[in-house]
């Protein structure tokens, strides 16, 4: 699983992800870094077919109207700890693998529940 975070979530988390063996990168990492523009983000979702995850509606927006990034993940828990963010990744991140790997494209992780859109 290829995996873009974005400017909003901590960079750790990133580092995290590529300890468990995932293909992540951080917007802090591209050219532009934390100030690269959503339609970038996009660009470089679509073109490493890289997962976007996000806290950032703008892009369930573009997503539905555009479909647009290549696919996402929504993290929808409002304000959280990044100690709390890794624990619910780690409690989380085979079920979010499993629904991406049967075809999910739209997946929103909150702090019950993993919900697959469409």
């Amino acid at each position: 699983m290829k995996l873009l975070v974005d400017a909003q979530l901590p960079r750790r988390l990133t580092v995290w992800l590529g300890e468990a063996g995932f293909d992540a990168v951080h917007t802090i990492d591209l050219p532009l870094g934390n100030r690269t523009p959503d339609v970038i983000i996009n660009e470089v979702s679509i073109n490493e077919q890289r997962i976007v995850v996000t806290k950032d509606a703008d892009f369930v927006d573009s997503f539905v109207l555009h479909r647009q990034p290549w696919k996402l993940l929504l993290i929808s828990t409002g304000n959280i700890r990044n100690a709390e963010l890794e624990k619910l990744f780690q409690a989380n991140i085979a079920k979010l693998k499993e629904a991406f790997d049967a075809g999910a494209e739209f997946v929103e992780l909150n702090r019950t529940t993993i919900v697959v859109h469409g």
